[in-house]
């Protein structure tokens, strides 16, 4: 969460300090992104992620996993197809600034559209906020949201006990 601070800071008092750290390693060293670390890795995303991007990282708190319905964490873990294809919803190609982000559809790596909405409230994707923008990496760009977003078809149940 240093690094966040910093860079903030240094982009108020207008000194540009470029990230030293890729998307991945900024999740971790935020952090508040244990959740999706994990499920990054156990996707087999991370190298990806760690790659040359550039990349628009729509990033769930851990808070924001603990609203998924009981038991949706656990059965997603353990469809290591249906976890990456819920992960790369959350990921659009190329580097979106929050202040570049227009209202509509927004093709997703997934494949799918997910809906970005923009007002003077701030930016929304498929009903999530957006709570912190612009965290800038090596490899693209981290906007914090405060749910697990999902295309619109799905739905993610719990799994029977």
């Amino acid at each position: 969460m240093e690094q966040t601070k910093n860079a903030s800071t240094a982009q108020k008092s207008g000194i540009h300090t470029p990230p030293s750290k890729n998307i991945v390693e900024t999740a971790i060293a935020a952090g508040t992104f244990n959740t999706l670390v994990a499920a990054i890795k156990a996707a087999g995303l991370a190298e990806t992620l760690n790659g040359k991007g550039p990349f628009t990282v729509f990033a769930p708190t851990d808070e924001a996993f603990k609203k998924l319905p009981h038991g949706a964490l656990d059965a997603l873990l353990k469809d290591t197809g249906k976890l990456k294809a819920v992960l790369t919803y959350h990921v659009i190609q190329g580097y979106v600034a929050a202040k570049d982000v227009k209202s509509g559809e927004v093709m997703t790596v997934q494949g799918t559209t997910l809906t970005a909405a923009v007002s003077s409230t701030g930016v929304q994707v498929n009903g999530a906020h957006v709570t912190q923008a612009d965290i800038a990496t090596t490899n693209g760009v981290i906007h914090v949201i405060d749910a697990v977003i999902m295309p619109k078809t799905w739905k993610l149940l719990a799994t029977a006990a």
